[in-house]
């Protein structure tokens, strides 16, 4: 692998990071309690030697996934504030103040399709090796997990037949116009007019207008199908540039509201999967199915994220757990001595005497019986990961961000757990050294 530019020679005159800041800063103890050498080695295994520009040092781009995902910034915000931030721009590896960022967001969009899940999974791995090192957590709470599973939500709009007819002709329209196909009729006009009646038909309970109006969509996007099909057929690269599209408005226009098999919520994220999880507010989410598992127990540190998985497909609760807790183990390299999971994972797939289902009676011990009442630790852990860290709402794109999205929502939890957790010890020692020096008993308070 070709190595980043060395240009200190030109920063010799201006004055180092380590000058000007504060080097008992959280992020600063963050920063060097991490090992910027395994992360280094496992994001160094996809890079290729060749020929053109130097790939951006590799500490640099872990760090800014890591703040990105720690922070709940968007990737224009994380640019603006690593240029304006000097805690931001040491963590990443900076020696001296930068004025200019030798990046822009496309480079964190092509960062995270080069390494996928494998390697930005070393991310997590690595947060939970700094927490056992600072004793936030200990190898115990490894042994005693909860798993619980929640919908990772894709950034789209609430699908409806009408809108997804009236998408497909518009983007079929579009693409017939750059292409360069003449088309008979559009029907732009008239199928945004049909799109809004449906909306008001069905607002007003008139669903026998809604139904007509849905059923003269649906003819229109038929007709612009066959139509392109008949003005590409025989030139093989309009076929491929049109073959996708035409599929899914084939889709669109064929599916059904009770029809089984997998539906098209979407056209530009067509990997979407309508999850029912039964919620008075939100009966359905569209999105895809995420694994969490965290300690039973209560670390010093806080509730980390020890596992983070996104699942496609809508599986069943219980058919999850064999590979999500055989992942776990080699992750970490601590057998999980006792699972527990809530009643949706009954019917599991993993061997019975270590998983403990919430409600079970037979062969509880009190022991066991005070883990199982912290099973709803792992509510809030999800709740912080969607609200503070970037798995609320996901805009990445097809399965592979969402894979990637719930891995760096993980270590972006699991680094903020830790960033205030070292902020803790420091503020410890300081009212320890106030105690010395004033001469004060460990009990009595400060003011």
């Amino acid at each position: 692998m070709s190595r980043p530019r060395d240009d200190r020679q030109d920063d010799l005159f201006r004055p180092a990071l380590r000058d000007i800041i504060n080097l008992q800063h959280p992020l600063v103890r963050l920063a060097d309690e991490t090992d910027w050498d395994f992360l280094d080695h496992r994001f160094r295994s996809v890079c290729r030697v060749g020929p053109g520009q130097p790939p951006l040092p590799t500490r640099l781009v872990a760090g800014l996934f890591i703040l990105k995902h720690m922070h709940n910034l968007s990737d224009e915000r994380l640019c603006e504030r690593w240029l304006e931030n000097p805690y931001f721009q040491y963590f990443c590896g900076e020696v001296v103040f930068r004025h200019d960022a030798q990046f822009d967001r496309s480079s964190l969009t092509r960062w995270r399709q080069r390494l996928g899940e494998e390697q930005l999974a070393a991310l997590l791995q690595e947060s939970l090796s700094v927490a056992h090192r600072t004793g936030a957590i200990e190898s115990k709470d490894l042994e005693r997990v909860v798993v619980d599973t929640t919908v990772q939500e894709k950034a789209i709009a609430h699908p409806t037949d009408a809108r997804l007819c009236h998408r497909a002709i518009e983007k079929l329209g579009a693409l017939a116009k750059r292409e360069g196909v003449a088309l008979r009729q559009s029907y732009r006009r008239v199928a945004k007019r049909a799109a809004i009646m449906v909306g008001r038909y069905t607002h007003a309970h008139q669903f026998k207008r809604a139904r007509r109006a849905l059923k003269f969509l649906r003819t229109r996007l038929g007709r612009i199908i066959r139509d392109i099909r008949r003005k590409i057929d025989g030139n093989p690269v309009l076929e491929d540039r049109f073959d996708r599209l035409l599929d899914l408005a084939r889709r669109v226009r064929d599916q059904d509201q009770h029809q089984r098999g997998p539906k098209v919520y979407s056209l530009h994220a067509p990997e979407v999967e309508c999850i029912g999880r039964g919620k008075a507010r939100a009966a359905y989410e569209f999105g895809c199915k995420v694994s969490i598992a965290t300690p039973v127990t209560s670390p010093k540190g806080g509730q980390f994220v020890l596992h983070a998985k996104a699942m496609h497909g809508n599986p069943y609760d219980g058919h999850t757990l064999g590979p999500v807790i055989a992942d776990l183990e080699r992750f970490t390299g601590v057998e999980v001595r006792r699972i527990h999971v809530d009643k949706g994972y009954r019917g599991h797939n993993h061997p019975r005497f270590r998983v403990w289902i919430s409600g079970q009676v037979r062969r509880v011990t009190k022991a066991i019986r005070r883990e199982m009442r912290r099973r709803a630790a792992v509510e809030p852990v999800i709740g912080h990961l969607k609200d503070g860290h970037r798995m609320d709402r996901n805009y990445l794109k097809g399965r592979e961000g969402d894979r990637a999205n719930a891995v760096l929502a993980g270590a972006g939890y699991n680094f903020s757990l830790l960033l205030r957790w070292l902020a803790e010890l420091l503020r410890a020692l300081l009212l320890l050294i106030v105690w010395r020096v004033a001469g004060l008993p460990r009990y009595c308070s400060v003011t």
